[in-house]
């Protein structure tokens, strides 16, 4: 079919407006996508020219042994913070969205720390978890609970990162809220003519209702996850102390290019922690077809 003068028009017109976007994907996304890609497959220390050695970078990552403590770091801390939570936030957005007294006020104290830089969080919260005069120790010790070293002890400092960034929460908790209010009071007055219990609401019509939203913010949390590196960076240093308990995947890759100018070996972490999200972003879209639930299906 042959276009017009008006249809040439029109194409350039579009193409005109969507030239910053093009141009913007291209040179900071598409380009150094393609560019990381062969310097993974080189010996590139950005100060020489990149040598191709083809996977021999990968060969070494799979004898690294601070590369599957860092990987392994970084499952472990997302196996913990993800489920808690996406658990946090919903109930918090269940509280928000009962009937109450200043409700507002209330989503407001929420959603305020999620404003809060992470590098001044990370400082925040060095001294809230201080096990000598910290704020979180000293309300757990009038009430007989343990009182451990948060930033001391490896076997503590993946649950206090977890507790920290629960205070981000709120940026999930509105986008939960703003779900819940799409949800039909008819459906709850039918459930509580046949005599639903409040529990029962929430598991039978809530939760099946915003669906769609709880998996949208655990692919987004899944993403966030996995490339944590601010917060512990902030609190715990580069190396990821104490005995690289707090080591994650994307503090060894920042260590990698920017400490030791290894920058072809980081290109490959790069590559494998995108493999690694794509995975699961994957799975989690597997699961989804039986336990997400649209509202036109």
């Amino acid at each position: 079919m042959k276009m017009t003068r008006t249809d040439r028009h029109q194409l350039a017109s579009a193409a005109l407006f969507l030239s910053p976007w093009i141009i913007g994907f291209t040179v900071f996304v598409a380009l150094p996508a393609i560019l990381s890609l062969y310097f993974s497959l080189c010996d590139y220390s950005v100060l020489t020219e990149p040598v191709f050695i083809g996977v021999g970078n990968y060969t070494d990552l799979t004898r690294d042994a601070l590369f599957w403590k860092s990987l392994w770091n970084t499952i472990l801390f997302a196996g913990l913070a993800l489920p808690i939570g996406t658990v946090v936030s919903i109930a918090l957005a269940l509280l928000l969205n009962s009937p109450m007294w200043g409700k507002g006020i209330m989503r407001t104290i929420v959603f305020l720390p999620s404003l809060v830089p992470l590098v001044a969080m990370g400082m925040l919260w060095q001294y809230l978890l201080n096990p000598e005069y910290g704020l979180i120790n000293g309300i757990l010790q009038p009430l007989g609970l343990a009182s451990p070293d948060w930033l001391g002890d490896p076997s503590w400092t993946k649950p206090g990162l977890v507790l920290t960034t629960l205070w981000g929460t709120g940026n999930a908790v509105i986008i939960y809220l703003a779900s819940l209010s799409e949800v039909p009071r008819t459906l709850y007055d039918a459930a509580r003519v046949d005599g639903a219990s409040w529990w029962q609401q929430i598991l039978n019509i809530s939760l099946p209702m915003i669906s769609p939203v709880i998996y949208f913010n655990m692919i987004i949390g899944i993403i966030t996850v996995l490339q944590i590196f601010a917060l512990p960076y902030v609190m715990m240093g580069a190396d990821g102390e104490p005995a690289r308990s707090t080591l994650f995947y994307a503090m060894y890759l920042f260590n990698q290019a920017f400490t030791y100018l290894r920058m072809g070996y980081a290109s490959a972490m790069a590559w494998i922690l995108f493999l690694l999200i794509a995975l699961l972003t994957w799975a989690g879209h597997r699961a989804s077809r039986r336990h997400v639930h649209y509202g036109g299906a």
